[in-house]
């Protein structure tokens, strides 16, 4: 069974570009439709929070002082997660942060990311918005803890991608929800889902 891991950042703003960094990192194993391990920690890339993220997250300067430096984290993370395909919810933001800062510890991704909100975006268009928080209440699923915290964000998510795995299965009568046709549906439009979820499904019986 693949096992697939879910990431999540905070950080100092919107984008490594401009030069903002992770402040808090987690990742969260899935196998065999449940949570088999997780790993957590804030980290400190010795910049300055700003304090609409402190008032968003409640990580302040003082809590990522005490942290370990993001270089030693992003080391520790990066062998948690090994070559495991990435998911994230919005992952557009996730992906940039995680290349950033591997890059500062001469590392570079192996794997490609799946967006968990993408794949919302075309599997349940009626929700009232993609948000992990909407989503998460529209689908009636438990709120973990504290939303812009890196672990609870990153469990909800996980909670969210098996809940639409599950839907996948049901509507569609699969087998499985491999991590390839979750980066095949969140490319396509919403109106072409069926279409693309059939020709995944001709292709795996072809290629058996």
């Amino acid at each position: 069974m693949e096992v697939v891991a879910v990431i999540d950042f905070e950080t100092t703003g919107l984008s490594p570009d401009y030069g903002d960094r992770a402040t808090e990192i987690a990742a969260v194993l899935i196998e065999d439709g449940q949570v088999v391990d997780r790993f957590q920690s804030l980290m400190n890339a010795g910049v300055r929070i700003p304090a609409f993220i402190t008032e968003l997250t409640g990580i302040t300067d003082a809590m990522v002082r005490k942290a370990p430096p993001a270089a030693d984290v992003m080391r520790d993370v990066s062998d948690f997660v090994g070559d495991y395909p990435l998911v994230a919810h919005n992952a557009s933001f996730d992906s940039r942060f995680w290349d950033a800062e591997l890059k500062h510890v001469h590392r570079k991704r192996r794997q490609e990311f799946a967006c968990s909100m993408l794949v919302a975006r075309r599997l349940f268009p009626q929700a009232p918005s993609h948000k992990l928080g909407v989503l998460i209440e529209y689908a009636k699923l438990p709120v973990t803890g504290r939303y812009h915290r890196a672990l609870a964000d990153a469990e909800m998510a996980a909670s969210l991608l098996l809940h639409m795995e599950e839907e996948l299965r049901r509507r569609y009568q699969l087998r499985d929800v491999p991590h390839e046709l979750l980066r095949k549906i969140q490319k396509v439009q919403k109106q072409q889902l069926d279409t693309c979820v059939e020709r995944y499904r001709l292709t795996s019986v072809t290629n058996r």
